[in-house]
């Protein structure tokens, strides 16, 4: 296999970087509130702001006449949030029981649609047309020899942060056409393949994708502090605070106190669970061995090599970061500077944000 990081965890980079992306210009186009960091427009005027995922799972299939939430599971193919839209403003369900969008959540729609092409556009422009066409074309060629269908987007993290039990794979018959993915967006296609990567290491595996390619993946074996991890592996202290918790209730780490100053936490793994960290890279080599024989060694070499133009082989995205500066007005100018990116999405329920925040 090539060395450098592995495929999943580059396309996710590219994934949280456009997520991350689109989801600053829509903050700033579009009046909203926040808990933290207020509203813009008018009191009432704009929903609580979430995440580009809730347009994928959700507001793409909404409109005037309405979608039951068992339909919106089935067109979506993924789990959304439907009460936690309700709660933020988006949709409303009717005495029939079908959603539909609010007044909010149109004028969210309106600001979603032509966000997708300008965010291309803008990665043509800055990574070069003919290393993202190269990036687009590799995508489809690897997602066209796929056997199942699989959803436009990564799906809202479940139980410990996986993604199994959260999309509708359909299996693809010999004489079904294959989907028409030159119409579909580059983020859609990106997303396709990280899913049936990540569903495929989560069949056999007892811990998800994302929990071992961020916290565990980064948790050094003689102990971490807790307090550096988010940084370390670019998601947010809520997220990295649950994969924390998960991996002591597993029995693969323990969290204790640093005795020289009696506060610092200090997160330290087991047998058990260096024994899964080594699991997990073991896993993730043999799944692209596995697909460089089923797939193509020359398609997943191609896809390799446009994502690594895009991301750059530093193992941060640091190519990436360059279009990730937020508008003054965004929550994002009011926290810490994004100067690492995840090695998989952590799509959590709170508005969908890929780095869970």
């Amino acid at each position: 296999m090539p060395a450098g990081l592995p495929l999943v965890s580059l396309l996710s980079q590219a994934f949280v970087a456009y997520t991350i992306e689109l989801d600053n210009e829509c903050e700033h186009r579009m009046p909203h509130k926040t808990t933290q960091f207020g509203r813009t427009g008018k009191p009432g005027e704009g929903p609580w702001l979430v995440s580009m995922a809730m347009w994928w799972t959700c507001m793409r299939f909404v409109d005037d006449e309405g979608i039951t939430a068992s339909d919106l599971y089935e067109r979506a193919r993924a789990a959304t949030y439907v009460s936690g839209m309700i709660r933020w403003g988006y949709v409303s369900i009717g005495p029939d029981e079908k959603i539909r969008p609010t007044d909010r959540g149109k004028r969210a729609q309106k600001t979603w649609l032509p966000l997708f092409s300008e965010i291309e556009e803008r990665w043509e422009a800055r990574f070069g047309k003919r290393d993202v066409d190269k990036l687009r074309t590799s995508l489809r060629a690897v997602v066209g020899e796929f056997d199942v269908i699989l959803p436009d987007c990564l799906p809202i993290l479940g139980y410990m942060h996986a993604c199994k039990g959260r999309v509708i794979a359909t299996p693809r018959s010999d004489g079904e056409r294959k989907p028409d993915l030159p119409g579909t967006p580059l983020v859609a296609l990106i997303a396709k393949v990280v899913l049936a990567f990540a569903l495929l290491f989560e069949r056999d595996s007892k811990l998800s994708l994302a929990l071992c390619a961020n916290a565990l993946r980064r948790i050094d074996e003689r102990g971490s502090r807790v307090r550096d991890l988010p940084a370390l592996c670019g998601i947010s202290k809520p997220a990295m605070a649950t994969c924390v918790k998960h991996l002591e209730r597993g029995s693969l780490a323990a969290v204790s106190t640093d005795p020289s100053d009696g506060r610092t936490k200090i997160v330290e793994l087991n047998a058990k669970g260096v024994g899964a960290k080594r699991a997990y890279e073991r896993r993730i080599r043999e799944i692209e061995l596995r697909w460089r024989e089923r797939i193509g060694a020359k398609k997943l070499d191609s896809l390799r090599a446009a994502a690594e133009r895009i991301t750059g082989t530093s193992g941060d995205g640091a190519r990436l970061l360059s279009g990730l500066k937020p508008y003054t007005d965004n929550w994002r100018a009011k926290v810490r500077p994004i100067v690492t990116l995840p090695h998989f999405p952590m799509v959590l329920f709170r508005g969908g944000y890929p780095d869970g925040s």
